[in-house]
């Protein structure tokens, strides 16, 4: 990789991902390196939904990203870059094309039925990221994956739960009708007092449900090099403390976008220091997964299959 590209990766993970950002300089400097990269190839993908004012020319770029990376056709220098860097780690293209059509799916209007449609969106967006991360990391024991899987929803559900009102400005309702019957995304943008309630409490569930992703990541963490498991887990409490701060505030999603400042990233670090020395399950590659959670992804790439 040249360095203007690597400066370039380094700059939007800067820029764009702070959370991450923060607890990156406790990685290894070529797993640092590699995961900026990552983060680059994945902005780039979300920004073409998101910067999109054309639906249709959007989705058309991201067909030929798709198609540059399963039969080889001239890339992008971005996805360039992400084929060098997967042909590195042995990252397997089929996840990057999961993603592409997560967020493909983001394109025009979003209206959840069930709470299996919501955990299936979070896998392809943010669990398949998990999984290059793995490989980024050098991690490529097989049981390691659902773990990851597992940190990626829990995060996306956050991110969910953060940003209620903006994705329903955008015409996205993420929330399941299973939950919330009857509410369309333009009720969600401007609630009305009766609705203010059902919404807490649907951002509510939803932080809970998150809950039960991160803990069930932190079964898995033990797979993780020394560095890289002390890094990774300052990124989860650093996202985790989005939920905190949702539930200091009544999960009020409305009242605008909750974010975790520098000076409660640097407490949050503190306190995954001493969870990094004191809890024995950080630090264990033998627990069980609980197979539960990926009811829903039966068939999906590194899910933890049901046995029938």
């Amino acid at each position: 990789m040249s360095a203007s590209l690597e400066n370039s990766a380094e700059e939007i993970l800067r820029h764009n991902g702070r959370s991450f950002n923060f607890a990156r300089v406790f990685l290894r400097a070529s797993h640092g390196q590699r995961a900026a990269r990552l983060y680059a190839f994945c902005r780039y993908i979300d920004d073409i939904a998101d910067d999109a004012s054309d639906v249709h020319k959007a989705k058309k770029i991201l067909e030929e990203i798709k198609s540059q990376l399963i039969v080889n056709l001239p890339p992008s220098t971005c996805v360039a870059d992400f084929i060098k860097l997967a042909q590195d780690t042995n990252i397997d293209p089929a996840l990057a094309i999961e993603l592409i059509d997560g967020v493909a799916s983001d394109l025009g209007s979003v209206a959840f039925e069930t709470t299996a449609e919501l955990i299936q969106y979070a896998y392809r967006v943010a669990g398949t990221v998990g999984l290059m991360m793995c490989r980024v990391l050098e991690v490529d024991n097989p049981r390691a994956m659902p773990f990851a899987i597992d940190l990626g929803v829990a995060m996306q559900l956050t991110n969910i739960a953060r940003d209620i009102r903006e994705d329903a400005l955008n015409g996205r309702r993420y929330i399941p009708a299973t939950w919330l019957a009857g509410v369309t995304a333009a009720d969600i943008a401007n609630p009305n007092t009766s609705l203010k309630p059902r919404l807490q409490a649907a951002s509510q569930r939803l932080i809970q449900l998150a809950e039960l992703y991160y803990e069930s990541a932190y079964n898995g963490f033990g797979f993780l090099p020394g560095r890289s498991r002390f890094a990774i887990l300052i990124a989860a409490r650093v996202y985790r403390q989005i939920g905190l701060k949702l539930k200091r505030r009544d999960f009020a999603a409305w009242r605008g976008r909750t974010v975790v400042s520098t000076a409660e990233k640097i407490m949050v670090a503190g306190a995954a220091t001493t969870a990094y020395l004191t809890e024995f399950r950080l630090h264990r590659c033998s627990l069980e997964h609980n197979a539960e959670l990926h009811v829903s992804l039966q068939g999906f790439a590194g899910a933890n299959q049901l046995v029938k």
